[in-house]
């Protein structure tokens, strides 16, 4: 679309701007609110500056899907195949996710499935990303010589499990999430998590018991 705005580059702002404004959004008030003026209205931009990034808001939208794709689906992809020596250290690799949002942003999961509400396009999504990650926690147990029905059940229970916690809108305090997290490795894997394992994931988190 030929620019009618003749100021500079920099008023025109950037893509990351528009994207970040448009998951700022997204995460306040829900997709419907995704649309191009309020989002130049936030960012201090003429809306057609809007046109040089996104051929139209379905654009956006569909790069808010890549973003959430990219943030979680691979951040927890690549937590089952972090090293470990064990099933319960590699569980707490998976367990980084639901406290590191780099790893796997909760707040834009719950956004991301409170959208697929009303659209069967996101609904898809969701199921593909579902099925993903499933898999890649069920090749994380079949790793540990656990059978491929049982790997399949027990990574159904870890991943079921955190997005009932981030359906529920659940908050926990960090000492409570910490003191219930060797009883949920126990649960999901079996084994209880070594002492040695919880302090490197203590350590990871910047938590000592001590604040329990």
């Amino acid at each position: 679309m030929p620019d009618t705005d003749q100021r500079p580059t920099k008023w025109k702002g950037s893509r990351e701007a528009w994207l970040n404004a448009a998951f700022e959004l997204l995460l306040e008030s829900g997709v419907d609110s995704v649309k191009i003026l309020p989002l130049a209205k936030r960012l201090g931009l003429s809306r057609t500056s809007f046109y040089w990034f996104f051929t139209d808001r379905e654009a956006l939208l569909q790069a808010l899907i890549e973003r959430w794709r990219e943030t979680n689906t691979r951040g927890l992809v690549g937590q089952t195949e972090a090293y470990a020596e064990t099933i319960t250290e590699a569980a707490l690799n998976v367990f980084d996710c639901w406290l590191n949002p780099e790893l796997f942003d909760s707040q834009l999961e719950f956004a991301i499935r409170s959208w697929a509400l009303q659209s069967p396009g996101v609904t898809q999504d969701i199921e593909a990303a579902d099925e993903v990650r499933i898999e890649a926690l069920k090749q994380m147990f079949e790793r540990f010589a656990y059978t491929p029905q049982e790997a399949n059940v027990r990574s159904r229970s870890i991943y079921l499990t955190q997005i009932g916690y981030i359906s529920m809108n659940c908050q926990e305090s960090m000492a409570l999430r910490m003191q219930r997290v060797p009883y949920y490795v126990e649960i999901f894997t079996g084994h209880h998590p070594e002492a040695h394992d919880l302090r490197r994931f203590h350590a990871r988190h910047a938590y000592t018991p001590e604040e329990a």
